[in-house]
């Protein structure tokens, strides 16, 4: 019996069985911070993956945490609604206490910055440049049609090697291009040359950089993210770090594979995420703060002969409320 309906027949008993073991507190505690794997909470938890899995399952079964299988993994987070019980929110204060004394809670961030290397590209030959417009051109073009603000400043993150400058810098009166790969950006500054664009800023670093911020200033009219979140080892955190570089009214243009099951093109271009299901990159906007998200799934002739050109993709377009007066 599910527990929203057990606990409201059997006063919730069952509830409090659940969360009497420590073990489950501290993954409760720990999926509370962020989206795991099976095999990083074995880690964070010195215990089995079987271990690990059979806490797990208990939890979701209770209604606390859903898990979703992304090719040979298994990722566990808490249900966003659970957190407001006052019931779990002692449980996962305890847990928190347990795992803080136990040094677990710290390990998140080295357990985050191994996913986020892993997921770094490898250096590319800068002798590689094509300067032919790229296969995704439609794709992009479609995405700026999305935009209903200014034309000022654009920020494209994630540029690689500047595909997608062939369509903002025509468009926008200033455009920073950021890349945190150095080779990737000198592939991007041999297509700015070629072009001729001298309003494109390129900028290497990560996008919740000091050098970032004061470069975009009050922030941009768009924010464009071509293909970024499948690699963040935390999409919700580099959804609101894409925020941040908004002005108020400003618009966010999210570019993301759907959801597939291609294992073997996920450890190919070292993904972190098999895609994005609809209902997730909203979910993701909205606790954002952004509003007036719009989606829409790209035309598979907008963007076929890539490398990925045998996934789904999608557009999600939303907005920072404007200042209150």
């Amino acid at each position: 019996m599910p527990l929203a309906r057990s606990a409201a027949a059997d006063g919730r008993w069952q509830l409090y069985r659940l969360l009497a073991e420590p073990g489950r507190l501290r993954l409760l505690a720990l999926v509370s911070e962020h989206e795991l794997t099976v095999g990083e909470l074995a880690e964070l938890l010195s215990d089995s993956q079987p271990n690990v899995s059979r806490q797990a399952t208990s939890l979701r079964q209770g209604g606390l945490v859903v898990d979703r299988r992304q090719g040979t993994r298994t990722f566990v987070r808490i249900v966003d609604s659970m957190v407001r019980d006052p019931v779990v929110e002692d449980a996962i204060i305890e847990g928190r206490r347990l795992c803080r004394e136990e040094g677990r809670l710290e390990r998140i961030v080295a357990v985050l910055q191994r996913r986020d290397e892993r997921a770094r590209f490898e250096e590319v030959d800068t002798d590689a440049f094509d300067p032919r417009p790229s296969a995704e051109l439609p794709a992009y073009a479609l995405a700026v049609a999305r935009l209903t603000v200014a034309r000022g400043t654009a920020v494209d993150v994630g540029t690689g090697d500047g595909a997608m400058l062939d369509v903002l810098a025509p468009f926008f009166t200033r455009v920073i291009a950021i890349d945190r790969s150095p080779a990737q950006l000198r592939r991007a500054e041999r297509r700015v040359s070629f072009r001729g664009y001298d309003n494109v800023e390129l900028l290497c670093g990560d996008i919740d950089d000091r050098e970032v911020r004061q470069r975009v200033g009050e922030g941009a009219d768009a924010v464009f993210a071509t293909r970024v979140l499948h690699h963040a080892a935390s999409p919700r955190v580099t959804m609101a770090a894409l925020v941040a570089l908004l002005r108020p009214g400003g618009q966010l243009l999210v570019l993301e594979y759907q959801t597939h099951d291609d294992e073997s093109f996920r450890q190919r271009q070292a993904d972190v995420w098999m895609g994005f299901a609809k209902d997730e990159l909203l979910q993701f906007a909205a606790t954002a703060g952004l509003v007036g998200a719009v989606w829409c799934e790209i035309p598979t002739g907008l963007f076929g002969g890539g490398v990925d050109g045998q996934l789904a993709w999608q557009l999600v377009r939303a907005e920072r409320p404007s200042a209150v007066p």
